[in-house]
């Protein structure tokens, strides 16, 4: 299956997953144009940047309208809380993603919880709280080094605290509850049992019906390396994940993707997008960490880099419900991104700063994926926390490693940080 000749894609969003996802849809046949809204300093160079906020449901489905556009792709969670999938299908648009009911998935915890709780879908054990004295207390009489505190709502990433002291899991809840740190999202909270092993990301491509996995990745989400520091969105990832073999991704999809998707069409919100589940790899199995309903972010990079499939035809097929396992194929080897980021990030951060040493990447013919990037007096300058998205190929992980690291070294703005540990542990 292939796009018409002369189709138009809109991909919503400003990230690196974005340029990662527009970077791999320029390679479809077929394809005439490519917009981006808002998109950034990169998505310019491979397709046209549109001045619409990725919340802007109404202007991007007039947009998409005006512009015959024939699919849109939604990058960020925001606009798939706010109903975009809906809004486009009620005015005859085609678009690749959740609705909003099914998006509950990531834009309620609380609601994924119970949903995990009815289906018999492994998961950590969890309390839900929206009384901070309630909250409190329960969190005065646990082991805080057992204990993970979630706000329920959507809080870019960075909405999970993992405490040492009493002092600190109170302060975490009087932070999210009691002064609004993260809005209406946090006046919820979910605190679950703290799980051991190591984390991975599995994202899936589904129809409602048929779940599909990709290959797994690793996300990088503390600031610092040895994952001290902060939590970030993410400072980089790779893929695939060398000990999640076939063997564990085989008992993922029939303990946990599958379920998901029959259990949403079972209450009727049919899942059709991309399933995201965040795991932790327990001695008793993987379990859910979190769900995210749309392309990861740094994971998508990696991911793009190593699809060797056509993208159209599997978002295409998601959409009509004819999706088939045929559809993914990758590529071997492995993929590597590490995030350069502004310097006070995940804080405070200052933009404008010019950034150097493009000639050289693209001698060495890295993928450089844009995100806190604008082009300002034809000048890239940053624009944003994460800046770039260095991602590297290579046959064997060390090598992709190295690879992306030596472009990283070459690249420079006032301010610069990036982990120097992406992907070590997998090798």
């Amino acid at each position: 299956m292939t796009v018409i000749e002369g189709d138009r894609v809109l991909i919503v969003g400003s990230g690196g997953r974005e340029h990662a996802l527009v970077w791999k849809l320029a390679q479809s046949p077929g394809i005439e144009a490519i917009y981006i809204a808002p998109g950034n300093g990169g998505t310019d160079w491979v397709g046209t940047n549109v001045d619409i906020a990725a919340d802007d449901v109404s202007a991007l489905a007039q947009f998409a309208s005006d512009q015959k556009v024939s699919l849109t792709v939604v990058g960020p969670e925001v606009p798939l809380a706010a109903g975009i999938v809906d809004a486009f299908k009620e005015d005859g648009l085609s678009i690749f993603g959740p609705s909003k009911e099914a998006a509950k998935l990531e834009t309620d915890k609380a609601w994924a919880t119970g949903f995990m709780e009815r289906h018999g879908i492994p998961h950590p054990m969890s309390q839900i709280f929206q009384s901070y004295e309630k909250a409190r207390e329960y969190v005065t009489h646990a082991d805080p080094n057992n204990i993970v505190i979630k706000a329920s709502g959507l809080a870019q990433g960075k909405g999970v605290e993992l405490p040492e002291t009493h002092e600190a899991a109170v302060s975490s809840l009087r932070s999210m509850m009691v002064d609004g740190a993260f809005g209406e999202s946090g006046r919820e909270v979910v605190i679950q049992a703290r799980l051991t092993g190591p984390e991975v990301s599995m994202l899936a491509v589904s129809d409602g019906m048929t779940v599909v996995p990709l290959l797994p990745a690793q996300d990088h989400k503390r600031i610092f390396d040895n994952d001290s520091g902060p939590n970030t969105g993410g400072m980089g990832a790779y893929a695939p994940v060398p000990f999640v073999t076939p063997e564990v991704i085989a008992d993922i999809h029939r303990t946990i993707l599958q379920p998901t998707i029959d259990g949403m069409q079972e209450e009727g919100y049919p899942f059709r997008g991309i399933l995201f589940a965040g795991l932790m790899l327990t001695t008793t199995g993987p379990k859910v960490l979190e769900y995210n309903v749309r392309f990861g972010d740094p994971e998508t990079q990696p991911l793009m880099k190593l699809l060797e499939s056509d993208l159209v035809p599997i978002l295409i097929s998601s959409i009509r419900g004819t999706l088939s396992h045929d559809h993914v194929r990758f590529r071997n080897g492995f993929a590597v991104c590490v995030v350069a980021a502004a310097g006070g990030y995940p804080g405070t951060y200052e933009k404008r700063n010019e950034i150097h040493g493009f000639p050289r990447v693209k001698q060495l013919g890295v993928e450089i994926f844009h995100a806190g990037t604008l082009m300002k007096d034809n000048t890239l300058v940053t624009n944003g926390g994460r800046v770039l998205g260095v991602t590297a190929y290579g046959l064997t992980l060390p090598v992709a490693i190295q690879r992306a690291y030596e472009v990283m070294n070459s690249i420079s703005f006032d301010g610069m940080q990036y982990r120097k540990d992406i992907g070590a542990k997998g090798i």
